[in-house]
């Protein structure tokens, strides 16, 4: 009985970091070019005119895998034709360790004692035993849901499927969103971007919400309407924003968010590229040997749901 080829995966766009190429021979795969290959890991989040010039060449590829556990640059190649796997849950322990600590800094003033330059009264409030709401239900949210045990919040997931969680006191459907904001002490945005996500929280929202719940977004800047936010924190509609992510990406210099107080800034820092490579790394060397077997891959793109 002959021996069985290796599937050939190929690794773009080039330059290639000598450690995803360690990862794919981790998996057992076989790097080669674009023209042998029938995987694709392509390490690029922007350059989504060359991954489908790629596949437009390559029909033969039938796997490709993404970087990020958001796929929304790529939303317009993603088809049927072929299986995509993305960073789906890869990230999700440091970027809800990053939610935490946005959550403390929010709820016990921290942001706002930081600016200061002279001592000033207490304010603050207790992240113990608050209302959570967490809008999403992946693998951030699982995550923070269990880093939040120690403090007895009362959590509620909002999801587009609802399902028991373990650690949360209640699951609603994203039609309930409204009711799930009002009477939250802190809202955590830990959701995929798509058409029906985007401007999730604008003017209509903010007004409803308690006017000293604080959101936290570590998700994408465009869950959020900016100038919507801007209006609430200046109305004091809402008690903050601590936001990871913004819209727009960069935020420019001289943006009113950055000078308002009760806005806490981190520039897309809740998984650095430091703490994303070993993750990333396991991530696609799980993945090749996977697909090397033919077996079922990680973290599957729904061509429908668009995440």
């Amino acid at each position: 009985m002959s021996e069985r080829i290796p599937l050939g995966i190929a690794i773009g766009p080039q330059p290639v970091a000598e450690w995803v190429t360690q990862a794919v021979n981790r998996g057992q795969g076989r790097v080669c070019t674009y023209q042998d290959a029938t995987g694709l890991i392509w390490m690029s989040r922007n350059d989504v005119a060359g991954l489908d010039v790629v596949l437009h060449e390559n029909p033969h590829i039938d796997w490709v895998q993404l970087p990020f556990a958001g796929v929304e640059n790529f939303i317009q190649i993603i088809n049927d034709d072929r299986v995509w796997t993305c960073g789906k849950g890869v990230y999700a322990e440091p970027v809800a360790e990053h939610a935490l600590g946005l959550m403390l800094a929010s709820m016990r003033n921290i942001g706002v004692y930081s600016q200061e330059i002279s001592w000033t009264r207490p304010v603050g409030r207790n992240l113990l035993g608050a209302n959570v709401t967490i809008v999403g239900g992946g693998g951030i949210t699982t995550s923070l849901v269990r880093l939040l045990q120690p403090f007895s919040c009362h959590i509620t997931v909002v999801r587009q499927f609802v399902t028991d969680m373990e650690g949360v006191d209640q699951v609603v459907s994203s039609q309930n969103l409204i009711d799930a904001l009002i009477g939250a002490d802190i809202v955590v945005l830990a959701l995929s971007l798509t058409p029906e996500t985007q401007g999730l929280l604008s003017r209509q929202e903010f007004e409803l919400m308690e006017p000293h719940a604080w959101v936290v977004n570590v998700a994408r800047g465009k869950h959020i309407v900016t100038d919507d936010l801007v209006w609430a924190l200046a109305n004091s509609k809402i008690g903050g924003a601590a936001l990871d992510v913004t819209d727009p990406e960069p935020l420019p210099t001289g943006h009113p968010l950055w000078s308002e107080p009760h806005c806490i800034i981190t520039p897309h820092a809740a998984n650095t590229p430091a703490m994303a490579k070993p993750l990333l790394a396991q991530r696609i060397s799980a993945n090749v040997a996977l697909y090397m077997k033919g077996e079922q891959l990680i973290g599957t793109v729904d061509t429908n749901r668009g995440y």
